[in-house]
């Protein structure tokens, strides 16, 4: 991927991924929605106009070279292998993971707040991307994409899991994710150690939920020690910068930017 292809205020992994596999996350940079979703919103479900967000779309795949496959995210744990079926790519389809090995075709990570997470392995055979809000982070989904990694998927912990690579883009970050009891309890219940990623907010009986160090817990639980990108400091918070990404916390109604990753 040419630098010059893409918008420069997009996000371009640093991350030590082999030389066949490209990502970008988007930021609202580089399209034509207005008012909120200004400019690059990609998401058809917040109210934007079609028109705008098909030519979002287009203007992402031709930036990039490739194809994004957009999923219908509902906040769970599913994975969806795109090229399962060879020449048939839906958008649309209801997941909130999804991995591919055929060339050119972009797993597409939706966001205004969630983490998106981004996956390769060394030899560069996979990739694979998940969106972790605490719902999904807390159910496994990150667990869910490392697995598709292994020889044999449905082996429990993933095989081999120290081959993948990857990396935490854009989120709420710990300063602003405030959430409730249940959600502190949700993670305690998987890991007694969850509880150093939450502290005591302002509010009465809430808590500042650390959402990249979750993540990084999860994904090195599961073997996955080789983490890049989101370390929860300022710069990579949705909320915090409102020139440069979406956030539905911030804004209520809001547009979406994407993580992808892809093979060529």
């Amino acid at each position: 991927m040419s630098a010059a292809a893409i918008e420069p205020r997009w996000l371009v992994p640093e991350w030590p991924a082999p030389p066949n596999v490209r990502a970008v996350c988007t930021t609202r940079d580089g399209g034509v929605s207005q008012g909120r979703y200004e400019s690059l919103n990609l998401g058809d479900h917040v109210g934007d106009l079609a028109a705008d967000v098909a030519e979002n779309r287009h203007r992402l795949g031709q930036a990039i070279a490739a194809q994004p496959v957009f999923l219908q995210q509902v906040h769970g744990t599913g994975i969806v292998a795109l090229d399962a079926q060879p020449g048939i790519v839906r958008d649309g389809t209801p997941a909130d993971a999804c991995t591919a090995t055929t060339v050119g075709m972009a797993c597409t990570i939706m966001v205004a707040d969630c983490l998106p997470v981004l996956f390769t392995d060394a030899s560069g055979q996979r990739v694979a991307a998940a969106h972790a809000g605490w719902r999904g982070l807390a159910g496994g989904v990150l667990e869910a994409a490392a697995r598709c990694f292994a020889t044999e998927p449905q082996a429990g912990p993933a095989q081999g899991a120290s081959k993948v690579i990857a990396w935490l883009g854009p989120c709420i970050g710990p300063g602003a994710f405030e959430v409730g009891p249940e959600v502190k309890a949700a993670f305690e219940a998987h890991a007694p150690e969850a509880a150093r990623c939450f502290r005591p907010a302002p509010a009465p009986g809430k808590w500042l939920a650390d959402l990249p160090a979750l993540a990084r817990q999860r994904l090195h639980a599961a073997g996955v020690e080789s983490v890049h990108g989101n370390d929860g400091s300022d710069g990579w918070c949705t909320v915090a910068n409102p020139s440069r990404f979406f956030s539905h916390r911030r804004d209520g109604v809001s547009g979406r930017f994407a993580a992808l990753v892809w093979k060529v």
